[in-house]
């Protein structure tokens, strides 16, 4: 990839504390020791290096703890880096599964929110609200509270609100997975468009067809490093022969 460069990570390393549970509430009643609260702390990421360029899709690929989520919380600057530094063209956009819509209003008022939220006026909204609900299969669904739709049907509305404006970088975090296969080749289409006008993807997902399909190059992380990051097949083949039972 020889175009321009739209992120540089360099020496990227994210810790945090994870206060740990005492003695239940009986068993401090008979003792005479006083118990103290302590806590871990946590290197979730460390020392990650990568860049990204336009019009690229960049699979990472990890198992669960590796630390792929808190990284593209750090790359968003949702969470702050211990040491380190990342360096956008634009400020990165994260798509989620569990992305902050509001479960008790309707499809229609998470699409209006969803929209606000990315800087769009709610008339330029408006303007695109059947391309998204057609987009996102809830032309039936859509005025119902999101509460009662499937994790598919919800992944499809929050990637749909996403992408109805190009984003300049986009990051995904496994909201590909539960989609069916119809859904999965719309959206890497979606994809490649937003590669074909100069955008930038990252794509976490424990599916390394969907790494393969969508993918130029891929990024192995384990335990907060990085062990591998080259040509898709070759990472994924690495991973693979790393992680697979003897």
């Amino acid at each position: 990839m020889t175009g321009p460069v739209s992120l540089i990570a360099n020496d990227v390393h994210v810790t945090f504390r994870v206060y740990e549970d005492g003695p239940s509430a009986l068993k401090q009643a008979f003792s005479n020791r006083k118990w103290k609260r302590t806590h871990r702390t946590i290197h979730a990421v460390r020392g990650v290096s990568f860049s990204l360029h336009e019009g690229e899709t960049l699979g990472i690929i990890g198992s669960n703890g590796s630390g792929k989520s808190t990284l593209l919380s750090a790359l968003t600057g949702l969470t702050p880096l211990d040491r380190g530094t990342i360096h956008a063209a634009d400020r990165p956009r994260l798509l989620g599964v569990g992305a902050a819509l509001r479960p008790a209003l309707s499809g229609y008022r998470n699409i209006i929110i969803g929209g606000l939220a990315m800087g769009m006026r709610k008339q330029e909204i408006e303007s695109r609200m059947a391309d998204i609900v057609a987009f996102a299969e809830l032309e039936e669904f859509i005025d119902l509270p999101m509460r009662t739709y499937s994790s598919g049907m919800r992944a499809r509305l929050t990637f749909a609100i996403a992408t109805t404006e190009i984003p300049r970088i986009l990051l995904i975090d496994e909201a590909l997975a539960v989609g069916d296969a119809r859904f999965k080749e719309r959206s890497a289409q979606r994809l490649e468009t937003i590669r074909n006008a100069a955008g930038s993807v990252i794509l976490v997902s424990h599916d390394v067809n969907e790494i393969q399909r969508s993918c130029d190059r891929a990024l192995w992380l384990e335990k907060g490093t990085v062990r591998a990051e080259g040509p898709v097949e070759e990472t994924i083949e690495q991973y693979l022969s790393a992680t697979s039972l003897p």
